[in-house]
């Protein structure tokens, strides 16, 4: 019996947690065939779970990154992207990287109350947040939760500069409040654009917003004059590197300003869900993508070395480098740095109770 594939999830099964010491196989229900090829394509749906956390924002200490809180009201992530660095975090809470990772979202619905508790923090410096620094923060589940939309409104209160990363169409929605912040230079915005295939992005990227969507996105916010980017993330040598010209000349022309990039990274169990993804979709090119992944990668799969991790070594990497700022320079992106301001910060809390001082 064939293989049967769980439709709309990036992974195809769950790997065993590298916490836990006992893992579940689920097995095919009686009087099903014993084949050992056989695979039992049961509904599998996704839960939420209320997530208990006392904090919305994280600390990163990272010298790659220009940011250093992000924003997360979701851990897990319904769009199931399967090169997804963030999988191996699911296995802190007990359980998979795999589909459990796509399936079992933990939902922080305080988020709005956590963030205006931390920005009242008294030793709070204002810096700019990014919204979906570890799992995307427009991901289907906000459409009905609002979460985000709701944290937007009180950075917008207090204001804080916020600078968003997603691959979903849904951020459209928040324009409204997304250009009040921007009036003000609080807010930058960027789409990730893996590929421009929509046949790759369905199998690599299964329940985020198409390419074409997300193209248009761009052009809706920078029809709003807010600052927004295309971010090709992550390029795959070998896969999707060669699209790198042409995302970069379709994002300018719907109105992006500004790109960035980062090479494929593949942490823990992602390795495994990777390979097994590629054998699954791309068998006849298998060796050719870890080879080169290899060749940038110091003859490894993956280095988590900073400096290293986002854009790799070698005459490979420099050779994406290379093809993606020639690229930018063509398109006229990337002309000026993105700079977002902190001088509208107030605590509103703090400024209401100064009128009992009058």
């Amino acid at each position: 019996m064939e293989r049967v594939q769980h439709k709309g999830r990036g992974a195809q099964a769950n790997l065993p947690n590298r916490f836990e010491k006992l893992h579940i196989e689920y097995l095919p229900p009686e009087g099903s065939q014993d084949n050992e090829n056989e695979f039992y394509d049961s509904q599998i749906t996704t839960v939420f779970f209320k997530d208990y956390s006392k904090s919305v924002v994280t600390k990163n200490d990272s010298p790659d990154l220009y940011f250093d809180y992000s924003f997360n009201p979701y851990r897990g992530c319904e769009h199931g992207c399967i090169y997804c660095y963030a999988r191996p975090s699911h296995e802190y809470l007990g359980f998979s990287s795999g589909i459990d990772f796509e399936t079992k979202i933990m939902v922080k619905e305080n988020s709005p109350a956590l963030l205006e508790e931390f920005f009242n923090k008294k030793n709070y410096k204002p810096e700019i947040i990014m919204f979906s620094g570890n799992t995307d923060c427009y991901q289907p589940i906000e459409r009905k939760l609002q979460l985000t939309r709701k944290c937007l409104e009180v950075c917008l209160k207090f204001g804080n500069p916020v600078s968003i990363i997603t691959k979903n169409f849904l951020v459209v929605r928040d324009i409204d409040i997304i250009t009040e912040l921007a009036k003000k230079n609080l807010v930058s915005v960027m789409l990730t654009i893996t590929s421009l295939d929509k046949d790759l992005t369905s199998k690599m990227e299964p329940r985020t917003s198409t390419p074409e969507r997300r193209l248009k996105a761009i052009e809706e916010i920078a029809k709003n004059k807010i600052p927004v980017g295309v971010m090709i993330a992550p390029v795959i040598p070998g896969l999707n590197d060669e699209e790198i010209p042409e995302i970069v000349r379709e994002g300018a022309i719907c109105g992006a300003v500004f790109a960035g990039y980062t090479i494929l990274r593949l942490p823990y169990s992602v390795k495994d869900l990777f390979i097994d993804w590629l054998n699954r979709e791309f068998p006849d090119r298998v060796n050719k993508i870890l080879n080169r992944i290899k060749d940038i990668r110091g003859g490894k799969l993956n280095e988590n070395e900073f400096r290293k991790r986002f854009k790799g070594e070698g005459e490979f990497a420099e050779a994406i480098r290379n093809l993606f700022i020639i690229s930018c320079r063509k398109n006229n992106i990337n002309l000026k740095k993105i700079e977002l301001t902190t001088e509208h910060f107030k605590k509103p809390s703090v400024h209401q109770l100064d009128l009992f001082n009058l």
